[in-house]
This record gives C-alpha cells, structure tokens and sequence, in this order.
C-alpha cells in the first residue's frame, strides 16, 4: 500500500499509511488526526502534553500513537520519530503543523518572543523534516505537509513577524521540493486563510509594547483579528478532509489554499504582482548589460 492509497478495512497491516502530524491538541492538527484515523490510516499524533490527545489513541487502539513533541527541543523531535519508526516501521506522511501567531507592529517586536516565534513555526519545522527524511529517502517514498498560511503569500500589519515565518516556510519548501522530487518524495504548502481554531484566540501571543503612532494601523489589526475569533468561516474538518485528497491526489500540489478568504485574498496578490511587475518593467530590464555589450565582451 502506498501513501496514494487508503485502506479497505479497519485493522491495519504493516503496510496501512503512517501520517505523522505535530501540533494535534487543538485545531486544524487535531481535525487533520482525527479525519486520518476515521479512515483507518495509523497516525503518530504529538501535542506538547501527550495527554491532550490520549483520547485519540483510546478510541483508535493499535492505530494512533500519542507522543509529547515541543518541536522546539532537538531531543524530543528525535525521540518522537525513533518512537514512531520502532512502531510503525516507517512514515509516509508528515504533516509539520505545530505553530502560532504574534501581534506586534514591526518596531513593537520583542526579540525573545519574535525569537521564540521563529524557533517552532520554522525552525522547529525544519527540525521535524531534517528526522523523518532519512526513513524516506531510503524507501524513495513519501510526503511533507507543511502547513503554512495566507500569510506566507500576502502581509499585513500588525503580524510582520508571523508573516517573516510563513515566508520562509514557503521558500524552504519549494527548495526541499526541488531537492526530494527526484527521490520520490512530495512536498505540499497548506495555506489556510481564517479557520474556526485557537489560532486568533488563546493560541495568540501579543507584544506587550505598544506605540501610539501604529494605533491606527497594527494597533487596529491587533483588535481586528481578536475579533474574528469563533466567528472565522473556513471549518477545520473540511480543511483535514482536502489536505487528505490532496496528498492522494495522483499529482499532489505543491501549494493547496484553503477557504474562500485565501482564494480571493490570494488571487488579489497575483494580479498586484502583476501589475507591479509590468509598471516597473522597463526599469528592471535596465539593469542587465546591454544586448550589444554582452555580444562583443
């Protein structure tokens, strides 16, 4: 059975596709393991505190395995995906989904949590990836879902640093694509727009500074996106249920949106782009070495 293929019955077999799927306490990671282990595939789910997805284990004996995983601390990445391997035998699919927000103007930023912020939503992802990539190199298959954002396509005020992870996570992400594609392993980019999770709740972290002069703009932002929370319209079972089809899709993307704020926002930010790129055109061309100086060089 291959990553593509989902099984026909409930007891798994050494060859039922393993998700490995980190942040599953809440939100779209818990929606993400449930849906993966209603269809009867094995799941390792972590979360901080293994506890908060003991149940998910007790309902689905012999198929999930709870492990506690700060994505933050090397030791407990490697732990958690030697525990997962002596287990399962193997991962076919990661899911790195482990992360949060950060309220802040730019110049409100407070270096540790700006740090802090950077270490699970990037760092701690590359982390996760760099321990499960030797399992799957050596059997040419599997996948890597790397749960970014809208954000990691178009910014805002107020969540520059959140934006600053999300884009990186975008450019890692094409470069490990480039790089695992010839060996038989896919990447794909989740980019969810406003999902009903803890993420513009109690997941949501804030500078303490504040400026009077961004009132108006990062301070409104702040206030806006509290607002949203409980009331966001991209559901989280939905989205477990398309970043599924998705990563058994025969030719899975690399980039998947999810939720008509992030098509429409998204799309707004190619036609920008565009525009941009076709104002400026003629100046950019004038940096190259002349056509004729190249020739005769």
């Amino acid at each position: 059975m291959t990553v593509h293929e989902t099984p026909t019955h409930d007891t798994p077999t050494p060859t039922t596709p393993v998700w490995f799927i980190t942040g599953c306490s809440t939100g779209l990671g818990r929606a993400l393991a449930t849906a993966v282990l209603e269809r009867g595939l094995r799941a390792v789910v972590t979360a901080r505190d293994a506890g908060q997805v003991a149940d998910l284990a007790a309902e689905h004996p012999g198929r999930a395995l709870p492990l506690a995983l700060d994505v933050t601390v090397s030791e407990q990445t490697e732990r958690a995906v030697e525990q997962a391997e002596a287990a399962f035998g193997h991962i076919d699919v990661l899911v790195n989904n482990a992360g949060y927000g950060y309220l802040a103007a730019v110049e409100e930023g407070e270096d540790e949590q700006v740090r802090a912020l950077f270490d699970t939503n990037l760092f701690g992802l590359a982390a996760v990836t760099k321990a499960v990539l030797p399992g799957m190199r050596a059997r040419r298959s599997g996948h890597i879902v790397n749960v970014s954002s809208l954000g990691g396509l178009a910014a805002f005020g107020a969540t520059g640093y959140y934006h600053a992870t999300k884009f990186a996570v975008e450019g890692l992400s094409e470069s490990l694509a480039a790089e695992v594609g010839p060996l038989g392993i896919g990447v794909t980019l989740v980019e969810p727009g406003a999902f009903r999770t803890n993420w513009s709740g109690p997941s949501m972290r804030q500078s303490r500074i504040r400026i009077d002069d961004y009132t108006d703009t990062a301070g409104a932002r702040r206030a806006a996106t509290l607002a949203t929370y409980g009331r966001q319209p991209g559901d989280p079972a939905r989205a477990a249920e398309a970043i599924i089809t998705a990563v058994g899709a025969d030719a899975p993307p690399l980039r998947l949106l999810l939720g008509q704020v992030a098509y429409d926002i998204a799309s707004a930010r190619l036609d920008t782009l565009r525009t941009t790129f076709d104002t400026w055109r003629d100046l950019t061309l004038s940096a190259d070495y002349p056509a004729t100086e190249e020739k005769t060089a």
